[in-house]
């Protein structure tokens, strides 16, 4: 089955050109089918690229996924119009009273900032403290994992003396876990970030289980017992190029970066990047939409009476 967005929606033409099943809102509402409801809080500034790489993913599933696209209203986007923002974003004071099946906060160039001093902290907090009541899942994306951790569970995030950019092999740790159905024992993941969260961390949590980890890069993918929360450390979406275009900005800013560990063949810039991971992101989503639509209760308003944490 398709992913249904707004067809003026810049993603909807390259995913179709992909061969992704796309359809618009006004032919999806023709089909008998009680599609399974994801809205997406975009935080990151490159906005439509970040769009086109979530529904790409989202795209891969049986399954009728309707897409909703929120943003916060305490920050100003500088990377995207007002336009777009208007044409096809909604703010939580819009979405407040909707249930959706699943919710995805998107990582942000934050890193540095401690969570209070980013300018949409308090409404990012509210935002997840109503997942709790009105989401059955949400899935959280680097910066927003750390984010998601630190609010639910107190978990600090540490900086690193470098910035962890490139691509790492991870071992899955529970291989009988839904998300982690079908998964090779080492795949590979994306990372670009200056901050993380330590394992140790983690463990005084019993609610939590890491289900994947990287012996450079730490604990990759968290989840909550019933995966009502679901962490992802790294960018298992990126393109073949976002880490290149991440490492170029950074050389013209003047921050000499170091080549992205495990990207460029023979570690050339000039190379094009070979993608390793797709399969693996494919797979990852897939498996979180699938068990999304098997565990969402059939009247979605009762999500709110369903426990967020379990420990045994």
């Amino acid at each position: 089955m398709p992913i249904k967005i707004q067809s003026g929606l810049p993603a909807f033409e390259q995913l179709v050109s992909e061969n992704i099943f796309v359809i618009s809102s006004d032919r999806a509402v023709s089909q008998n089918i009680r599609p399974i409801r994801i809205v997406i809080l975009n935080l990151m500034p490159t906005k439509i690229e970040t769009e086109t790489q979530l529904l790409r993913l989202l795209g891969n599933s049986p399954l009728q996924v309707d897409v909703e696209l929120m943003q916060v209203e305490t920050h100003v986007s500088k990377n995207t119009s007002k336009e777009h923002l208007t044409t096809f974003y909604k703010t939580f004071a819009e979405l407040h009273d909707r249930y959706f099946d699943g919710m995805i906060i998107t990582g942000a160039p934050v890193e540095k900032l401690m969570f209070e001093e980013v300018d949409y902290w308090d409404e990012l907090c509210s935002i997840m403290e109503w997942s709790s009541t009105h989401v059955y899942s949400t899935l959280h994306i680097c910066w927003g994992a750390q984010a998601g951790l630190y609010y639910h569970y107190g978990v600090p995030k540490y900086e690193y003396d470098e910035k962890l950019s490139g691509v790492y092999r991870h071992k899955v740790v529970n291989v009988f876990h839904p998300l982690m159905r079908g998964f090779d024992d080492r795949f590979l993941i994306p990372h670009s970030r200056y901050t993380g969260v330590h394992r140790s961390e983690i463990r005084k949590h019993k609610e939590l289980d890491v289900l994947a980890i990287s012996t450079i890069a730490g604990a990759a993918i968290i989840a909550s017992r019933n995966c009502r929360r679901v962490f992802i450390l790294g960018h298992a979406e990126y393109d073949r190029n976002t880490l290149a275009n991440e490492y170029f900005r950074d050389l013209k800013r003047g921050l000499k970066p170091e080549v992205p560990y495990n990207y460029f063949p023979a570690n050339d810039p000039s190379a094009l990047p070979t993608i390793t991971w797709r399969s693996n992101a494919t797979l990852f989503y897939t498996n979180w939409l699938n068990n999304v639509y098997q565990e969402t209760p059939y009247n979605i308003e009762d999500i709110g009476s369903i426990p967020v944490d379990i420990c045994e």
